[in-house]
């Protein structure tokens, strides 16, 4: 028995109403995070996981923390896969996506599908998944291809906006080269493709969604056009430059600038390619190390390009592009024997 058992009762029943309290106003928070916005009888939203896309990318969040944090969610991609796209070290992305949960936590977000008015403000940083989606696919996994054309279909009735026509016409005119890319498991340059494999249907729908997008002059709908400049036979590129140039003021990507020196050097200038790549700061990008040794060996720099290979090996290529890289190593070393 306590000294003075009425003060006792008094202290512990206080507590425990203290504690009631506290639990009562914890259970109201998290069930106002719980409850959905209004929404109309029908979803305005048809498919279920476009749905979630723009559930995910909240505008509270930075817009590489929504598409960031989406794709790790909902779209398939490990931590590793999210850091490639971003050009950034796996570790920092982790950083970034903890971050964002943090966020998402501290401010109370809900998860809940934006009603019409908000789905404008979401645009952006959807399309951006839908894309990266589709990148990972490309490089392939096919059926991440496939899921990102449909979620751009699915998008396209939704919201028939430009840059929505864009990025589908995108998709599809890179999609209809897919089973030209590969031959007997390498990988397949441009110009050597067997065109007789490409998709004519997917081009000639590519194509008609890149005349509505085209109007907008996005940067989807300037990428699609360069795509469907490179499906010609003989292909324009100084066309394709004149694109690039339009699309980097757009963008002010290093990417975008990587590949417009790809376009430079077809169009002729191989030197002044290689002094575009070399101002690039990508190094832990591969593309630029392959992009970079292709354009040492055109210039007969072999010892160069066997270096270059060499780094693009080191950053771990997807298995066909391992192969080409390790025969593209084998050709310039029999070169500088020679």
């Amino acid at each position: 028995m306590p000294e003075q058992p009425r003060a006792w009762l008094i202290t512990v029943a206080r507590r425990r109403a203290i504690d009631r309290l506290r639990r009562e106003r914890v259970l109201a928070d998290k069930t106002r995070l719980l409850e959905p916005e209004p929404q109309p009888d029908e979803p305005m939203i048809a498919d279920e996981r476009l749905e979630l896309l723009f559930t995910c990318c909240h505008p509270a969040l930075a817009r590489e923390a929504q598409v960031a944090l989406t794709l790790r969610t909902l779209g398939g991609l490990s931590t590793e896969e999210i850091a490639a796209a971003f050009l950034v070290a796996p570790e920092t992305m982790k950083r970034r996506l903890t971050r964002a949960k943090a966020k998402i936590r501290g401010a109370g977000i809900p998860f809940a599908v934006p009603g019409e008015e908000a789905l404008p403000a979401r645009l952006a940083a959807v399309l951006a998944v839908i894309y990266l989606i589709f990148n990972a696919g490309y490089d392939g996994r096919g059926e991440l291809a496939e899921e990102a054309i449909r979620l751009g279909r699915v998008l396209a009735e939704l919201l028939p906006e430009p840059e929505v026509d864009g990025l589908l016409a995108l998709m599809l005119l890179h999609d209809a080269r897919r089973a030209a890319r590969l031959a007997g498991g390498q990988l397949v340059l441009l110009a050597g493709q067997d065109r007789s494999l490409w998709d004519r249907g997917k081009i000639a729908e590519g194509r008609a969604l890149l005349e509505r997008a085209l109007v907008a002059r996005g940067p989807y709908a300037l990428q699609a056009a360069i795509a469907s400049l490179q499906l010609e036979s003989p292909v324009d590129w100084p066309q394709v430059v004149a694109l690039y140039d339009e699309l980097a003021a757009r963008t002010r990507s290093p990417v975008v600038q990587l590949n417009r020196a790809v376009a430079v050097a077809e169009a002729g200038d191989v030197a002044g390619a290689l002094a575009l790549v070399d101002a690039l700061e990508l190094d832990g990008y591969r593309y630029l190390h392959s992009t970079r040794a292709e354009l040492l060996r055109r210039l007969g720099r072999t010892g160069e390009a066997r270096a270059a290979y060499a780094r693009a090996l080191e950053l771990g290529p997807s298995e066909p592009e391992r192969r080409f890289l390790e025969r593209r190593l084998t050709e310039t070393a029999q070169a500088r024997t020679v």
